[in-house]
């Protein structure tokens, strides 16, 4: 039986299509710069979606696909409580949330500070858990400007290189959390597709390790 993959457009997608090529799977319409978002392997054994990653769990959790591919960060964030079984650590597109703030500047956390961040479900868990009373403002983008225009004390983001963070005169105050992309698999196809998706894990699975 055929898989359907969901994958997260972006970095991840291009990282598992090149696994996949590699492993002998013809994606005859596939292309980087295709603008085309559902392909079908020449054997007709897996069909591939590409969707936002905040979808990525939608999708698999209802059953428009078997399998999903996702960062771990969006899970946590966009789907703390969907119905699927998280089955592989992939280990691409290692990063690490983090607190951030002005270089230099110290924050009281003694009292009551606003935070800055496109993640509030996994900001506030991690002050809540150590017993800081926090303001979450959501922003979408260019999150490193809050503490430079003074709308927040520090900021809650992904940090890979840090490099965007001292460009504009940040500094890391705290890691306190590490990420990578993951395997999701709906329940029931996990059960009548077991065989096919541990091949498909398999495969994964040695490249994953080479990277």
């Amino acid at each position: 039986m055929a898989i359907h993959i969901a994958l997260a457009k972006g970095r991840i997608h291009k990282v598992v299509m090149k696994y996949l090529a590699e492993s002998g799977y013809d994606f005859p319409t596939y292309s980087e710069e295709s603008r085309k978002l559902i392909f079908e392997d020449a054997k007709g054994q897996l069909k591939v979606t590409l969707v936002k990653s905040p979808d990525v769990a939608v999708y698999v959790e209802r059953g428009a696909a078997d399998v999903g591919i996702v960062g771990k960060d969006v899970l946590i964030e966009e789907a703390p409580g969907a119905d699927v079984y998280e089955v592989m650590d992939l280990g691409i597109g290692r990063c690490r949330m983090a607190v951030a703030g002005i270089a230099g500047k110290k924050v009281d956390m003694t009292k009551r500070i606003t935070i800055g961040t496109k993640y509030p479900r996994i900001a506030r868990a991690y002050f809540e858990a150590n017993h800081h009373s926090v303001d979450i403002i959501k922003l979408n983008g260019s999150v490193e400007l809050a503490p430079i225009v003074g709308l927040s004390d520090v900021i809650v983001d992904i940090v890979e290189t840090g490099n965007t963070l001292k460009a504009n005169g940040l500094e890391v105050l705290k890691y306190f959390m590490d990420f990578s992309a993951r395997m999701i698999c709906n329940p029931v196809s996990f059960k009548m597709k077991y065989d096919e998706i541990q091949q498909l894990m398999e495969v994964i699975r040695e490249h994953s390790m080479k990277a």
